[in-house]
């Protein structure tokens, strides 16, 4: 049973059908030549019945002939066209041209009408009684059918933003752009129900698996790479890890659908605005600590040149106390937020 299905949705590809201009002209002539035989067969209808047998022809083929219309296929590049023969799959039509095939095989393709957020479908085009999801990625029109043609171009997928956990449990939103293309159609159209809602469904699922792994910023004692030793891996600054990791989380899921995902990037980075106060205040914490921190190594390394050459030059004989107050007066003025306001002591030093 599996073998049989894994038969089905292999993909053929039909060549040497590019002869639809041929078959157009030749249907063509062939109606102008009923037409002519049909009055032809009026204007003897009453005089033999070979006029009679003429006119029943000509009309027969007139209203039949229309059915070889229905065998021409135009392709622009970049489309491609699965088609069936009361409901086996008969191969698709890949490669720009005017082909024709048989007038009994139709297309298909269940995604015809499911439209993807930023994605350059075919026939993008929208009827008044379409239904659009303002927040999800999918809409479905329900009114005039899409086109059955499949695009191979590469075309984008931008699902809306998604809050989800981090590591440490802060709610992140993040939303990240898929570039992605159709290499298999046979798998695409037979393999899952919808291949567009399916690609979209993996993105979301793989974001959130990914996403959970990491811290927002920097954390200690966090591992993100699975190797057991904490890193400094985190989602604002290992984008280009984090993201190769989405991709290639997606492609393990779409492989079967005949999808290859090209790229993905992330769009939208920021905590949930419940919590992005509170993280602002503490990164601004953080970078107040830091730089008070090198103010403050800074003017100790100030105050140790400062004593060490005025041993140097034997300037000022000062005793212990004198070193810890002139210690403690320089730091007060290097470390301060205000500039310091002198004091000119114009009796004796001690």
């Amino acid at each position: 049973m599996e073998e049989t299905i894994n038969q089905t949705v292999e993909e053929k590809i039909i060549s040497g059908h590019k002869n639809g201009i041929a078959v157009l002209l030749l249907v063509l002539a062939l109606y102008a030549v009923a037409i002519l035989a049909m009055i032809f067969g009026a204007m003897n209808m009453e005089t033999s019945a070979t006029g009679v047998a003429v006119f029943v022809v000509s009309l027969i083929v007139i209203c039949t002939a229309w059915i070889l219309f229905l065998g021409i296929k135009v392709l622009k590049p970049g489309e491609a066209l699965v088609l069936t023969l009361f409901g086996k799959y008969v191969g698709t039509l890949k490669g720009d041209g005017c082909y024709y095939v048989n007038p009994f095989c139709t297309s298909f393709n269940p995604a015809a009408n499911t439209r993807l957020g930023q994605s350059g479908d075919i026939n993008s085009k929208k009827s008044a009684t379409s239904l659009e999801i303002t927040d999800g990625s999918v809409s479905v029109s329900g009114g005039e059918m899409g086109s059955k043609k499949i695009s191979l171009k590469v075309m984008t997928l931008s699902n809306s933003r998604q809050k989800v956990n981090d590591v440490l449990g802060n709610p992140v939103e993040i939303a990240v752009a898929v570039m992605w293309k159709v290499t298999d159609t046979a798998k695409a159209v037979f393999a899952v129900d919808n291949f567009k809602e399916y690609l979209s469904l993996q993105c979301d699922s793989a974001v959130r698996n990914v996403v959970k792994l990491y811290p927002y910023d920097s954390a200690e004692n966090v591992d993100t790479t699975g190797d057991g030793h904490a890193d400094d891996g985190s989602l604002r600054g290992s984008t280009e890890t984090v993201v190769n990791r989405i991709k290639d989380e997606i492609q393990d899921k779409v492989a079967e659908a005949g999808i290859e995902i090209v790229d993905a990037r992330i769009t939208y980075l920021a905590y949930a605005p419940e919590i992005a106060v509170a993280m602002l205040q503490r990164q601004q914490a953080a970078a107040v600590v830091d730089a008070r921190k090198l103010i403050v190594d800074g003017a100790v390394g100030m105050v140790e040149l400062a004593l060490e050459r005025l041993s140097e030059k034997e300037l000022v004989d000062l005793d212990e106390e004198r070193k810890a107050a002139m210690v403690s007066n320089l730091l007060v003025v290097l470390c301060g937020n205000h500039d310091a306001q002198p004091v000119v002591n114009s009796g004796s030093l001690y």
